[in-house]
């Protein structure tokens, strides 16, 4: 059965934000993200009369573009890029040291989530950022439930001793 524009639309965008948010986490940067997402849309498009045989389109489209990202990430021609969209920092009542502080905390757990190997990268953005279980997760990556837990616990683990060892060393 062929798939009309409006089911496309009705099944499938309601989990474009959802994989623009994993393409950022895993890339880095927006633009790329961007891309990213267009070749998915585009990927499921292709995969629309097919679409049915999968028991959910959120999971393949996430695996999709987790599989998208890792190829982007793997590119030879790949070149680092600046992401104008950086995350702005309302103070509101903060003091201007407060304010810098804050920002010098995320400027470093941004750096330390993005030098986390990308599988770690993948399930910490799962798990802690959309709010995924282990069995969706299992269903997205078509890993273990236990190897993603393990994943999970170094991701964690590299962050919070990055953070810590920063931290002490610029406030002995």
């Amino acid at each position: 059965m062929t798939m009309d524009r409006q089911t496309f639309l009705h099944r499938v965008f309601p989990v474009r934000n959802q994989v623009f948010r994993l393409a950022k986490a895993l890339l880095q940067n927006t633009q790329e993200a961007e891309d990213a997402t267009q070749e998915v849309l585009l990927k499921l498009w292709t995969k629309r009369d097919d679409l049915s045989a999968y028991r959910s389109v959120e999971a393949l489209a996430l695996q999709i573009t987790k599989n998208q990202c890792l190829n982007t990430l793997k590119s030879a021609k790949r070149q680092p890029m600046y992401d104008a969209n950086r995350l702005e920092l309302n103070g509101g009542d903060a003091t201007p040291y407060q304010t810098m502080e804050a920002a010098d905390q995320t400027r470093i757990m941004e750096q330390l989530f993005a030098d986390l190997p990308p599988q770690q990268r993948l399930v910490m953005h799962l798990r802690n950022v959309e709010g995924y279980s282990f069995e969706e997760m299992e269903a997205i990556t078509g890993l273990q439930a236990n190897h993603l837990r393990v994943l999970l616990h170094r991701a964690r683990q590299h962050v919070k001793e990055g953070f810590l060892k920063i931290s002490s060393y610029e406030n002995p």
